[in-house]
């Protein structure tokens, strides 16, 4: 591909320049994106990231609506990010993700605030796939300290996981609930949970947090992770 034209810049290396007005370095929209920093670079000086222009746009309309957390950043791009096809229309494989249907693989998902808010759609395929694959599950929750029931560390609120527990500033607290170490969650059941919310694993997971005790019923979950595995041994 020729190199781009400086003074006419093309669709990605536009928005990109936007976040970086926001105050984002280039580095940080890579990380964003899932990316890395090389190719943000050479949408400017390549004239790539066609593929990255429905994220970029999200992440500015993000932007300008207010948030400015990273993390709740990538989750929204990660859910508009366009894959990569093979030859023959696949879609291709990325960093060894998408690989839960093999002992031994693993997939991931987040969604910050924004994402929630929307249903965060991307996390269901990782519960179901798990699922399908007789996989575990473990799960990362951030709300306010206050909405929790146990305190944080405690074995009534994740028993098992030590320090699995994450203080912030701004007065919320991530905690961790299940692990490899542990043993994880069944995915299947965390399937038919997921399916009986409509796919909104957020909500399927306030209501178990709720029915278990662990969360007052009108707590607010501000970022959540799924993390899917098939054990090793497991054929």
């Amino acid at each position: 591909m020729s190199p781009a034209d400086p003074t006419t810049p093309n669709e990605a290396a536009r928005l990109t320049q936007e976040l970086i007005d926001q105050g984002y370095t280039r580095r940080q929209v890579a990380t964003m994106l899932g990316r890395d920093a090389s190719l943000v670079s050479q949408f400017f000086t390549r004239g790539k990231g066609a593929s990255m222009v429905g994220a970029l746009r999200q992440l500015v309309q993000a932007v300008r609506g207010g948030e400015r957390d990273t993390e709740a950043l990538a989750a929204i791009a990660e859910a508009n990010t366009s894959r990569r096809r093979t030859r023959t229309g696949h879609r291709a494989r990325v960093r060894g993700k998408d690989t839960v249907g093999e002992a031994g693989g693993s997939m991931a998902g987040r969604a910050g605030k924004q994402a929630i808010r929307s249903g965060a759609a991307h996390l269901a395929p990782v519960v179901h796939a798990t699922g399908r694959a007789g996989g575990r599950l473990a799960f990362t929750v951030r709300m306010k300290a206050d909405q929790y029931v146990y305190s944080a560390g405690s074995e009534q609120d994740s028993g098992g996981i030590r320090r699995g527990f994450v203080p912030r500033t701004d007065g919320t607290e991530e905690r961790t609930y299940g692990s490899v170490s542990t043993g994880g969650f069944d995915a299947a059941e965390w399937s038919r949970r997921v399916a009986d919310h409509h796919g909104d694993v957020t909500e399927a997971m306030k209501a178990w947090l709720v029915e278990t005790g662990r969360a007052v019923a009108d707590a607010d979950i501000a970022y959540l992770e799924v993390r899917g595995w098939v054990p090793p041994g497991q054929r």
